[in-house]
């Protein structure tokens, strides 16, 4: 097969990375209409089905994830060559992935991991997949168990809980109302849960964890998500107790090669406190007034 453009692959990851053809459209100058033409192409190209169209955007399909995750080694890959052609004088990067909700959370707090007197700088990647660090790809990573790579180096930030949440007083929302992350995006095991056990009474799928609270919010019926989410939000209730099944701790994991590096360390350090100083709503001791 001829080389690939390498512009198909940026024009891929900008659809892949926004959902779809319009996010896509603003990120790269280029109309929605040629974005989608040359999708269709890049597909006949390379001879895989890259993605699930559908009225609500553009989902990966199992070969879209894989090239995907080529692709961002090779964005790491250029990441590291940039950084040493720029020198020794450039400020370090400091690499951070995170699920959904542990990024919404360094966001929330970012003045506690990075400040302006700092001398690094941060990249944080917002993703469900489990952080690559084995291959240094990464520096910093949030994971749901204990590393087992003897490469990596892990720093326990406690327990998970996981509940059922509605809108405060929506009686109209009742019990058989469930919303989820749909079945190919469901790779935790708080995600596949509605899955297991309310199959049946799902009547909205999502294809972002996100999703779920801003639609639990809007009342349009019942997810769950991580206590330290729903038990922040005043305008969301508990339906019924913690589901004990889904209770795990986590862990902050970086590279043991990497882990002394002062910026890492000092990161670290401020994502244990963090993560610390949350440690009552992480474990689900603090639901809110009423839930």
């Amino acid at each position: 097969m001829k080389n690939v453009a390498w512009d198909n692959y940026q024009i891929f990851l900008a659809v892949a990375r926004h959902g779809g053809l319009t996010g896509a459209s603003n990120a790269t100058a280029l109309s929605p209409a040629t974005l989608g033409r040359r999708m269709v192409e890049f597909e006949r190209e390379i001879g895989r089905e890259l993605f699930i169209r559908s009225q609500t955007g553009y989902r990966l399909t199992g070969d879209g994830r894989q090239l995907l995750e080529h692709l961002a080694e090779l964005e790491a890959a250029a990441r590291k060559v940039e950084t040493w052609r720029r020198g020794a004088a450039a400020r370090a990067l400091v690499r951070i992935v995170a699920g959904t909700w542990n990024g919404w959370l360094l966001t929330e707090n970012f003045a506690a991991i990075c400040t302006e007197r700092d001398d690094f700088r941060i990249d944080l990647h917002i993703a469900e997949q489990r952080a690559s660090l084995a291959h240094r790809e990464t520096d910093i990573g949030i994971r749901a168990f204990e590393p087992e790579e003897a490469n990596l180096a892990a720093v326990m930030a406690g327990e998970v809980a996981y509940a059922a949440y509605r809108t405060r007083n929506s009686e109209d929302v009742g019990p058989g109302r469930w919303l989820a992350v749909d079945g190919e995006n469901a790779i935790s095991a708080y995600l596949r849960w509605p899955h297991e056990n309310q199959a049946e009474n799902l009547v909205v799928t999502v294809n972002r964890p996100r999703s779920l609270r801003d639609l639990t919010l809007a009342g349009a019926g019942i997810a769950v998500l991580p206590c330290f989410v729903g038990d922040l939000e005043p305008r969301l209730e508990r339906a019924g107790g913690e589901i004990e099944a889904l209770r795990h701790r986590q862990w902050i994991v970086m590279n043991n090669d990497d882990r002394h590096r002062r910026e890492i360390r000092t990161v670290v350090e401020r994502m244990r406190k963090l993560m610390k100083a949350h440690a009552d709503l992480f474990a689900g001791r603090r639901p809110n007034r009423g839930g």
